[in-house]
């Protein structure tokens, strides 16, 4: 089995194809976005692929230690684009083959008007191993 992480990007990814920000949506198209992706994990936790997600909060920031005292903190190192992942989902599955099938499902997800937003998720393999070093 192996490990990868789903990252749905609000802002900051190649655009979706049904590209209308979820602040336009109705509460109905909200809704059914969400039981979507609730179905979709619970059919994951059935057959024993899904290991944990969670939707993500708008704000966040990026802290760093700067030495003694309290440390600084900004908005994010890419102010100007102001990326946002939106949310993350961990798989376990039987290969890269599988991972990206679920992923390719999961950007199918509806939005605006009930259709599918086709929207790019960013689909990373947990490292398994330490990188080698070779000269």
């Amino acid at each position: 089995m192996a490990k990868y992480l789903l990252l749905k990007h609000y802002r900051g990814a190649p655009a979706a194809v049904n590209d209308v920000p979820m602040a336009e949506w109705t509460p109905a198209e909200v809704e059914a976005h969400v039981r979507y992706m609730n179905d979709f994990a619970d059919r994951l936790r059935e057959s024993g692929e899904f290991v944990d997600g969670q939707a993500l909060a708008p704000r966040g920031e990026w802290v760093r230690y700067d030495g003694e005292g309290r440390p600084p903190v900004t908005d994010g190192p890419f102010a100007e684009t102001k990326d946002l992942i939106a949310g993350w989902m961990v798989i376990d599955v039987d290969g890269h083959e599988r991972a990206v099938e679920l992923a390719g499902e999961l950007s199918a997800a509806p939005g605006a008007g009930g259709k599918p937003i086709h929207e790019w998720l960013e689909l990373r393999p947990f490292l398994t191993e330490p990188p080698t070093i070779t000269e």
